[in-house]
């Protein structure tokens, strides 16, 4: 009898100190990406520990997430900050880019979108890449970039600093999975501090953080 008593108390204790399968609760304001980011993970990362998360735009107050990711080692190297390291697939576009067009593209997206959720950087590219298909505009990114009182910081020199590793990926996703986030949309801007407001008299498709995304 002693013995059973133990070995039930021992069972209980273990299932109560086991890790628990997931380690994260979603509360109100949380994005995959600031889950990732508070736990020292990439988004990838984040989500290939999640693959019972079909759309990684939409998670809720309430849901558990699996920050436990089995890391490299430290033999392993590390993943490289460059777009040409990059492996783009462009299965969702009529496009071939070069990685010199898709280093641009990231760089767009670093500038006009550093302080957005990942969401928001991938949506800043989708309206490149709309614009690429659209007859109003040129068709090669860098002329899209380039085209006079367009981008801002084209003309702040913005553009021509280094893409991070968020924003790389925010391409990458652009291209594959998230390839119409913004919803066909051709325009954006933040109507808290723009100075010009011709765009609030046009449509708007979707509100991403601090953007709102126009047609």
């Amino acid at each position: 009898m002693k013995k059973l008593i133990f070995l039930l108390t021992f069972l209980a204790a273990a299932l109560f100190f086991a890790t628990p399968a997931f380690g994260y609760t979603v509360e109100k304001g949380d994005t995959m990406s600031k889950i990732a980011q508070d736990h020292g993970l990439t988004l990838k990362e984040l989500a290939a520990a999640n693959p019972q998360i079909n759309n990684i735009d939409l998670i809720f107050v309430g849901q558990q997430i699996n920050i436990h990711t089995n890391k490299k080692s430290n033999n392993s190297p590390e993943p490289q900050n460059e777009v040409n390291k990059l492996n783009v697939s462009t299965e969702t576009t009529n496009h071939n880019f070069s990685k010199k067009e898709l280093d641009l593209l990231a760089r767009i997206v670093r500038a006009e979108a550093q302080t957005e959720p990942f969401e928001g950087k991938v949506a800043v590219a989708d309206v490149v890449l709309n614009r690429l298909e659209s007859s109003q505009f040129p068709d090669t990114i860098k002329e899209v970039i380039y085209q006079p009182r367009q981008f801002q910081p084209v003309s702040n020199g913005q553009i021509n600093k280094p893409a991070d590793q968020e924003s790389i990926e925010a391409v990458a996703a652009a291209l594959t999975d998230m390839r119409n986030i913004s919803q066909d949309s051709l325009f954006f801007y933040n109507p808290d501090i723009a100075t010009s407001r011709w765009l609030d008299t046009r449509e708007t498709t979707i509100v991403i953080g601090a953007h709102v995304f126009k047609n």
